[in-house]
């Protein structure tokens, strides 16, 4: 037990890869665990876990929440976080900056993103050299180490869909401080890996596993965003890779991706697990959308988690879906019933609790203006951490993106049957026309409050284009600059151009 508590906590120490010059690989006790299979699948554990983020006191780095999703989501159109009334939700700037296309290196939601990644990745590297030294067979440890390889290229893609230019590092001994790749040097680094490795991974699926699915699905993604990342479009690879991900459906009931059990779902092609009994941690979003006293509309003795009353959603978002699409019931709009009472929920100063899309301003914002996130399951008695699996890919994306495909193409009769399996289970009725246009709204639709928007507004232009409360934003903001902290720490990162 005390070898298991060893290697556990020096794999927790994680090691950022801008800093390096703290050797911690040197302290790996591969020589006392990892020698048998079971041990090895404990270590490799550790670098599933760490996709679930962490909160060190320096940054709290939490995909599901603060401040990666905070980040992605409110440098879209989709969601803002509004300084209430008496200066509530301000923290600093930060997330006016975000709303506004204004950030700096110093803003932390940045840093926080960044060394989510990095973290992961030095995680990750740490493992595969724990597996390289252990006494595994050269076929064990490879069939491990394309596993690993592929969450690290997950991870990279993050990094070069929100950094572009940033350090390639696979090597847990390297002693030097990395400098930076170019965006397309990285984008071919994650190409090149996915490649390698995908046909070697497992090909059914494996519910929260790196598989050879889960490898394709990001190959999509990859190829879909080619242009933007590279210059070069590369529509057919993007449906090539789509292709070859098989044996998942379209629930029939939208919603069964978001319930708490939502593992249920042969939908969701990949997600990070959690499970509050186990002790996990980050997974709190919902927690934090909705005022305090939406506790009863839930419970009816109140017992449920406070809120902070935190994420909205833009003006303009909710009235974008039909009134007919059952994926307008992700957004929580309107007067707020107590389930005890059934009387309207009042207020402290007596007003009723009415979530409206008008957020009168931005500095300064009733607590009851902007209409909510509700898409995960609820219930009476959850925690603040919560027990749903964090969606991470579906198989309506590999629809879509290869819908999206087509229509760049200029074929329109391969996306339309595609589209409408997406639009059937919405309870909505065939596309008439279909462009691009479309395509942009109905992936807004589909994926509301997954992550998705900041990426889809880069490759539809709308991004740079003014909105609520932005102006026009320059093309250098397209990616996010290197945090100030990371260049400080190491002199051989160059700063993203335009910061």
């Amino acid at each position: 037990m005390k070898k298991i508590i060893y290697i556990s906590m020096v794999l927790l120490l994680t090691l950022s890869c801008t800093d390096l010059d703290e050797k911690l690989y040197d302290k790996v006790a591969s020589a006392e665990y990892g020698k048998t299979e079971d041990e090895i699948k404990t270590i490799v554990g550790n670098a599933y876990a760490s996709l679930r983020g962490f909160n060190d006191g320096i940054t709290i780095s939490y995909p599901t929440c603060e401040y990666v999703f905070f980040l992605n989501e409110i440098a879209s159109e989709e969601a803002c976080i509004a300084t209430k009334i008496g200066g509530g939700w301000y923290d600093g700037g930060v997330y006016l900056e975000a709303q506004k296309h204004t950030w700096t290196p110093a803003n932390r939601m940045i840093l926080a993103s960044w060394r989510y990644c990095f973290q992961g990745i030095s995680k990750v590297n740490s493992v595969i050299f724990q597996v390289n030294e252990s006494n595994l067979t050269d076929e064990q440890k490879n069939a491990v180490n394309i596993e690993l390889r592929g969450i690290r290229a997950y991870y990279y893609y993050i990094l070069l869909d929100m950094f572009g230019n940033v350090p390639i590092v696979t090597n847990y001994e390297v002693a030097e401080l990395p400098a930076n790749s170019s965006r397309k040097q990285v984008f071919e680094f994650i190409e090149s890996e996915l490649k390698d490795i995908v046909t070697e991974l497992p090909s059914a699926p494996i519910y929260g596993k790196f598989t050879q699915n889960v490898a394709n699905a990001l190959l999509g993604r990859l190829y879909l965003n080619a242009e933007v990342f590279t210059g070069t479009p590369r529509w057919q690879d993007c449906i090539n890779a789509c292709d070859k991900v098989t044996d998942y459906i379209l629930e029939p009931d939208y919603f069964t991706n978001f319930l708490i059990q939502n593992e249920v779902s042969k939908e969701i092609i990949f997600a990070i697990p959690y499970d509050s009994k186990s002790g996990t941690r980050g997974n709190y979003l919902q927690s934090m959308t909705v005022h305090d006293y939406q506790k009863f509309a839930i419970s009816r003795t109140g017992n449920y988690p406070g809120s902070p009353n935190g994420l909205l959603s833009q003006p303009g978002l909710y009235s974008s879906f039909d009134d007919n699409d059952l994926r307008k019931k992700s957004l929580l709009e309107g007067t707020q019933i107590n389930i005890g009472t059934g009387n309207v929920i009042l207020l402290d100063d007596g007003s009723p609790l009415n979530y409206t899309e008008e957020i009168s301003d931005l500095n300064a914002a009733k607590p009851n203006e902007g209409v909510r996130m509700y898409k995960y399951e609820t219930k009476d008695g959850e925690g603040w951490e919560r027990d749903h699996d964090w969606v991470v890919m579906r198989y309506s994306e590999i629809l879509m993106m290869k819908a999206e495909s087509y229509v760049r193409m200029g074929n329109i009769g391969m996306a339309t049957p595609l589209v409408q399996q997406i639009r059937s289970r919405a309870g909505l009725p065939a596309p008439g026309t279909i462009d691009l246009n479309f395509i942009n709204n109905e992936l807004k639709f589909e994926f509301v409050y997954e992550g998705h928007r900041r990426t889809d507004n880069i490759r539809f232009g709308d991004f740079f284009q003014p909105w609520w409360n932005k102006g026009a934003t320059p093309a250098y903001r397209g990616i996010f600059p290197i945090p100030q902290t990371e260049l400080e720490k190491n002199k051989n990162l160059v700063q993203n151009p335009g910061y």
